[in-house]
């Protein structure tokens, strides 16, 4: 199956950087009204998926809500390797719909 004729290119999806703040992360998910959001590395490779359970997890695990805390970790800390895999760009039909019932958003790498 040819995804590229479906999917969303990434110049059009919002997505967070391994070496942004937590509290960037935070406020890029806010401001986009996201519940899960992609994370690339430093050459627009895709490093997985990151939610606000992820955040809820994060701050439970710091025992602190306080923004400077929040500035002193990365977004790759929260990524969770299992989370959201992705799909080759070339994947067939039947990987693609398992994916869709199992996943909020389906990345496609290239």
């Amino acid at each position: 199956m040819n995804l590229a004729m479906i999917m969303i290119p990434k110049v059009c999806t919002i997505f967070l950087r391994e070496n942004q703040t937590v509290r960037q992360g935070w406020e890029i998910m806010k401001q986009h009204r996201y519940t899960a959001i992609p994370v690339l590395d430093e050459n627009d490779r895709y490093s997985g998926t990151i939610n606000e359970g992820d955040f809820l997890r994060f701050v439970m695990n710091t025992e602190s809500t306080d923004v400077q805390n929040m500035e002193k970790h990365r977004v790759i800390e929260l990524v969770r390797k299992d989370f959201c895999p992705p799909l080759e760009i070339d994947a067939d039909v039947e990987q693609v719909i398992d994916s869709i019932l199992r996943q909020n958003f389906v990345p496609i790498v290239d």
